[in-house]
């Protein structure tokens, strides 16, 4: 920690601190954190990495994608709801979001994610994804609750994205989350694959030999950084083909053409990088 703060003092800072430092530096600086707090950050970042195994990794990630899919349930589950037109407060605030949540993983896992210990690396992901659920939800109440409009476009796509968009922010230089597809299903050229994810998807997941909700999982560099890469494949189910279904190039319900996708088929993948 001193030699961090120390290098505040030099304008070569950068030479100071490892990489793993830098990025979380520099990304909490573009975020408009600040060095000094950005730096405090980096040191935090850098801890959780020693003594970690691929299992704690494999543990943690899995986690995180398991809370993930349950907050995007509670948003699939409320569609109808948050888009009729005649009902003003929908009473699905981040609070209410975040408590079903919490019910789904508790079902998928047997674990309380509020117990497990806030000191662990887990225990700090986890509650940093939990209070970018709620606040994703309740910065969106406006949208949620406007009467005389149907659909709000607040769907479990979006919602997922905002959620590990505020989540990054949390765990600037520790782990990042995405949802990809691969090139043909991408709608949103911010979540494309990067090249490590690409060749992932194509070489493994897309693979007919590929066993069904298998991870894919890796040590590669994100960022000139060290890190445990997963990938959790995610196929379309029965409700996903109302717009992702036939006919293929009909225009849905949010202005995109169909893919003319099959249940089944793979339409997602959840990436989670943890830093080493």
């Amino acid at each position: 920690m001193l030699r961090a703060w120390i290098s505040l003092n030099s304008t070569d800072w950068r030479r100071t601190i490892g990489p793993r430092m830098r990025l979380a530096v520099g990304a909490a600086v573009s975020a408009g954190v600040g060095v000094v707090i950005a730096v405090a950050l980096a040191v935090a970042a850098e801890a959780p990495a020693f003594n970690r195994t691929a299992d704690d990794d494999a543990s943690i990630a899995k986690s995180l994608a398991i809370m993930l899919r349950a907050s995007r349930s509670v948003i699939s589950r409320d569609q109808d709801r948050i888009n009729d037109p005649s009902i003003g407060d929908k009473g699905i605030d981040g609070k209410t979001v975040l408590a079903e949540a919490i019910q789904l993983y508790r079902q998928a896992t047997s674990v309380d994610p509020t117990a497990v210990d806030p000191n662990s690396l887990l225990g700090k992901l986890i509650r940093m994804q939990m209070d970018s659920i709620a606040e994703v939800v309740d910065v969106h109440q406006a949208t949620i609750n406007r009467q005389g409009i149907g659909f709000k476009g607040f769907i479990p796509a979006v919602f997922g994205r905002l959620v590990n968009d505020a989540f990054g922010r949390r765990a600037v230089g520790v782990a990042e989350m995405k949802v990809t597809a691969p090139p043909g299903l991408i709608r949103n050229p911010k979540v494309r694959p990067d090249q490590w994810e690409l060749e992932a998807i194509e070489t493994r997941l897309l693979s007919p030999s590929w066993p069904r909700n298998q991870p894919y999982t890796a040590i590669a560099a994100k960022n000139g950084v060290p890190a445990r890469r997963t990938l959790f494949p995610e196929y379309y189910g029965r409700s996903c083909l109302t717009c992702h279904g036939s006919p293929k190039g009909e225009i849905d319900i949010t202005g995109f053409p169909k893919e003319g996708a099959n249940e089944g088929d793979l339409g997602g993948i959840i990436s989670i990088t943890l830093y080493r």
